[in-house]
C-alpha cells in the first residue's frame, strides 16, 4: 500500500498478534489507536472507512466510524463460519457491506441478514508465478532432487512453536534418504536455531514453495498459495495452550486449513497442537515427495478444484467498484 501512494500512519506490526491470550498485551495500543481514529471520525476527515481482516479491532472502528456517519466496506469478512455467528446483528448495524474471499462465505453471511459479495481471491491476482524449473535454477536445485521445503511462519511466536518439530522433520527425512534438500523459507531477522544440515534461504519464499516437491506449511494463506502453487502439503499449527483450549469450545468447523474448508474434505493432513511432532510430520510429509504416490496425485486434483472455486483475477477491481459506490 505505500508502494502505491498510501499515506502509512500506523505501521500495523506494531498492533497483530495471532490468539486470544497473546493479544491481551496488546490491548493498551489498540485502544489508544481507536481513539484516535474516534477523534478523526468526528473531524470529518473520511468518507469511507476501508477495512482489510483484522476483525476483533475492525468491528470498534466499523462502529465508531457508523457513529460519525461514515460508511465501512469491510474487505476479507469476519470468519462467522468458524466461530461466533451470533455477532451478526452486531456487524449488520456498523457495516454497509463486506467483500468476502471464499465462495462459501457470500451464502453464509447473506443468510445472516448481511449485505456480502463474493469478489475472488486475491491470489488469483498474481500474474508472477514462478514455474518448478525455474524456481530449481535460481536456487542451484537440479531437476531430480527431491525437495521439501519448511515454512514455520513469520511471527515470532510461530516460530517459537513450531520451528523445532519442523526443522527435526525435515532433518529426519534428509538422514533416511527420503529426500536430498531440505529448503527452509525464512524471515529477516528472525532466529532458526540448530540449523545444520536445512537451507535457510531468506526472502524468497514464493521461490522456495515454487521449487519444491512437498512443503510443510504453519496454517494461514501460505497453505493456499501451496494450493495454486500445486505443491501437496502438511498443515501445522500449535497455540498457546489457552487460546487452545478455548478455540476447541468456540470452532464451528472441523479443519483450519484453507484448503479444508473451501473443499469442505480433509483433502490435506493437519496437524495441530500435542499432534504437531517431528514423528508425526515425517509420517504425513513422506509419501508426498513423490509426486507418482497416490496421496499426492490426491492433493494435486483437490488442488485443481480449489483453484476452480476461487475463480480467475479481478479481486481488487471488484473491490474498487463495491467502494465506488459507497462513496457520496
Amino acid at each position: 500500500m505505500a508502494a502505491a501512494g498510501a499515506t502509512v500512519l500506523w505501521p500495523m506490526d506494531r498492533y497483530t498478534v495471532m490468539g486470544f491470550a497473546e493479544v491481551l498485551g496488546k490491548v493498551p495500543a489498540h485502544y489508544r489507536l481507536l481513539r484516535e481514529f474516534r477523534a478523526r471520525f468526528r473531524a470529518g476527515a473520511y468518507d469511507l472507512v476501508l477495512l482489510i481482516d483484522y476483525p476483533g479491532f475492525h468491528l470498534r472502528v466499523a462502529e465508531s466510524a457508523r457513529k460519525s456517519g461514515v460508511r465501512v466496506l469491510h474487505y476479507i469478512a469476519p470468519q462467522l463460519w468458524a466461530w461466533n455467528p451470533g455477532r451478526a446483528k452486531r456487524l449488520a448495524a456498523a457495516v454497509d457491506r463486506f467483500a468476502v474471499i471464499f465462495p462459501f462465505e457470500e451464502p453464509f453471511l447473506r443468510g445472516l441478514g448481511l449485505d456480502a459479495r463474493y469478489v475472488g481471491h486475491p491470489l488469483m491476482d498474481r500474474g508472477d508465478l514462478i514455474g518448478r524449473d525455474e524456481a530449481r535454477r535460481r536456487l542451484g536445485l537440479t531437476a531430480s532432487d527431491r525437495v521439501v521445503a519448511l515454512f514455520p511462519g513469520s511471527r515470532n511466536q510461530e516460530l517459537h512453536r513450531h520451528w523445532v518439530a519442523f526443522r527435526d522433520a525435515g532433518l529426519a527425512l534428509a538422514r533416511t534418504g527420503q529426500v536430498d534438500r531440505v529448503l527452509v523459507a525464512t524471515v529477516p531477522g528472525k532466529q532458526y536455531p540448530g540449523s545444520s544440515g536445512v537451507e535457510l534461504v531468506a526472502g524468497q519464499s514464493d521461490l522456495v514453495l515454487a521449487a519444491a516437491d512437498a512443503a510443510l506449511i504453519k496454517s494461514g494463506t501460505s497453505a493456499l498459495e501451496a494450493a495454486v502453487a500445486d505443491v501437496p502439503m502438511v498443515v501445522a499449527y500449535r497455540l498457546h495452550p489457552l487460546t487452545a483450549w478455548f478455540a476447541r469450545r468456540v470452532m464451528r468447523v472441523r479443519w483450519i486449513g484453507l484448503v479444508n474448508l473451501i473443499l469442505d474434505t480433509p483433502a490435506v493432513p493437519e496437524c495441530l497442537q500435542e499432534e504437531l511432532t517431528a514423528e508425526r510430520l515425517v509420517t504425513e510429509l513422506a509419501p508426498l515427495v513423490d509426486r507418482h504416490n497416490p496421496a499426492a496425485l490426491a492433493q494435486r486434483a483437490a488442488f485443481a478444484e480449489v483453484r476452480r472455486r476461487l475463480g480467475g483475477p479481478g479481486a481488487a477491481e471488484r473491490v474498487v467498484d463495491m467502494a465506488a459506490e459507497l462513496l457520496p
